[in-house]
């Protein structure tokens, strides 16, 4: 090796050591809370630094053991400084991991649980612009809250966008991309744009598509009202009605999959 190239790799390991011991020390926990002044800030909880940006912190309440990466912005209210009453905003539950880049921004109520899981760029907010004014600027019409939970266990793919007004389940999968508003049930795979649930688990049989999703896991009666030979009717298992989830993602019985589903519960 050269005396130019044995420079240069001392060189690097030392920017490499001095960057490392930076983050060491600039990494927010419950020791070193480097003047940030959370609700709660859970014991063996870390937000990695570089700090993304972070205000309102009185409001904002972390559980033990949560990791949240690097770049990441949690915030509650419009900007530092300003009174948002005596409840929490902003709450992650323990032993999480926020992906970096992430950004949680509250104004009313957003409610994470325990055990879950983002990918990084990741946006939640319960806060959107309106836009019921056509000839005001969208940017000046005064925005609207929407509480958002996530269930725990669930898991946020990258760069997923949650909206105002979305309650996740427990256990839930939300695929990379998706744009999510609405209610999903537990054991839901989540995905498109508008999101709709593409998968549910149902015990003894697996993660299936809605549309069967939803004959299996029907009530005892309808399904012998069906194995009757009853037509179905409005939510039964013919495809007219039959909605099982939020906006009508889990319709059951649409299409020849239901067809068949009808003719196997028929006989």
């Amino acid at each position: 090796m050269s005396i130019r190239g044995a420079i240069r790799r001392a060189a690097g390991g030392l920017i490499h050591r001095g960057w490392a011991a930076i983050r060491a020390a600039g990494t927010v926990s419950p020791a070193n809370p480097a003047g940030y002044r959370f609700r709660r800030l859970g014991e063996g909880t870390c937000l990695s630094f570089p700090v993304g940006a972070i205000f309102g912190e009185a409001w904002i309440e972390i559980g033990e053991h949560t990791l949240v990466g690097e770049r990441v912005s949690i915030s509650a209210g419009m900007g530092p400084g300003v009174d948002l009453g005596p409840a929490s905003i902003v709450r992650i539950g323990g032993s999480c991991s926020i992906g970096r880049g992430s950004h949680i921004v509250g104004h009313q109520s957003i409610d994470i649980g325990d055990h879950v899981f983002t990918g990084p760029y990741v946006y939640i907010t319960d806060q959107n612009h309106v836009y019921d004014d056509p000839e005001t600027p969208i940017g000046r019409q005064w925005p609207r809250n929407n509480p958002v939970v996530i269930g725990s266990g669930s898991w946020v793919g990258t760069g997923a966008i949650i909206l105002p007004g979305t309650r996740i389940g427990r256990q839930c999968v939300v695929a990379g991309g998706a744009v999510v508003r609405g209610e999903f049930p537990d054991h839901s795979v989540i995905a498109g744009v508008p999101a709709k649930v593409v998968r549910r688990y149902v015990p003894g049989d697996g993660w299936l598509p809605p549309h069967l999703a939803g004959s299996r896991t029907q009530p005892a009666e309808q399904a012998g009202a069906v194995a009757d030979g009853g037509t179905g009717g409005t939510g039964g298992n013919t495809g007219t009605g039959g909605d099982t989830g939020p906006a009508g993602a889990e319709r059951v019985g649409a299409g020849p999959a239901g067809a068949a589903e009808h003719r196997l519960n028929t006989g």
